[in-house]
């Protein structure tokens, strides 16, 4: 892995991952994922008038759930349309809930300014993983909660990813799915968290296609596949989807050939705020 030495390459990465969140469309794919959102804010508890930090917030795909339950929400991401696609979403509901453009890394609110601090396979994404940890520390209130739910990289999104490595050389960042190993977590968050809990979750992707169409759709929605395959030459756009072809279809458990169903692993971090 290559270290991130200067501003400028700092500066250079952040603009490539922007590009990347910004390609296919993060807003119709994110719909098909929206019950492992549900789950994971069952789970928390988030009481009606609690405010909500969303962090790589998509196009609310966790937010508008909490507004929709009471919460007060605000949602901040790096891509632009999905932060449009939010705030259309949020005003076409009504919702009590605002969404930001902004950094992961540099959050643009005050200290200790929410009750819940969380993100779903979002901050994870971010280059400089200490400075997510301390921003998601900073901004949450003593007593409050920070939640993460973060891929692992034994699972099958881990998988995914290490297929997309084969052909993609990593830019220079530290591998998103070491958010995912409990020992990592410990450590980013060292002593500004108590009572923290680790808690191997599975989510269940269920699409109405079969498993080529699946690596189809990531193809044209889910910005960093829609980079990758636009990036590669010929051969390795058909070696890439027939790696992704056979990893979906291995791990299909549908009966329907025009289905598909794979359980994928996620780290859920839930603690309290020091």
């Amino acid at each position: 892995m290559t270290a991130i030495a200067t501003t400028a390459d700092v500066d250079a990465l952040k603009t490539r991952l922007k590009a990347t969140w910004m390609d296919g469309n993060y807003d119709y794919f994110s719909r098909f994922m929206e019950s492992s959102a549900v789950e994971f804010l069952d789970r928390l508890g988030v009481e009606a008038g609690a405010s909500l930090l969303d962090v790589a917030c998509g196009s609310g795909q966790l937010g508008l759930i909490a507004a929709r339950r009471g919460a007060r929400v605000t949602g901040v991401d790096i891509a632009t349309n999905s932060i449009v696609a939010a705030r259309g979403r949020a005003a076409s509901e009504g919702l009590d809930a605002r969404f930001d453009e902004g950094d992961a890394e540099a959050l643009p609110y005050a200290d200790a300014s929410f009750d819940v601090v969380a993100s779903i396979y979002g901050a994870m994404f971010a280059p400089r993983p200490e400075l997510v940890a301390a921003e998601l520390l900073r901004v949450c209130r003593p007593g409050g909660t920070i939640a993460m739910g973060n891929w692992t990289k034994e699972g099958f999104i881990g998988k995914m990813f290490k297929s997309f490595a084969r052909f993609i050389a990593p830019p220079g960042m530290p591998a998103p799915v070491l958010w995912g190993d409990e020992n990592v977590v410990r450590e980013r968050f060292g002593v500004g968290v108590s009572d923290l809990r680790l808690t191997r979750v599975s989510y269940r992707f269920d699409y109405p296609f079969a498993p080529a169409e699946v690596v189809e759709f990531f193809r044209k929605y889910y910005g960093p596949a829609t980079r990758a395959f636009a990036t590669l030459g010929e051969a390795d756009r058909a070696a890439l989807r027939a790696d992704l072809v056979d990893l979906w279809a291995s791990h299909n458990q549908a009966s329907d050939p025009a289905r598909t169903i794979v359980d994928a692993e996620y780290l859920e971090v839930v603690g309290v705020r020091a």
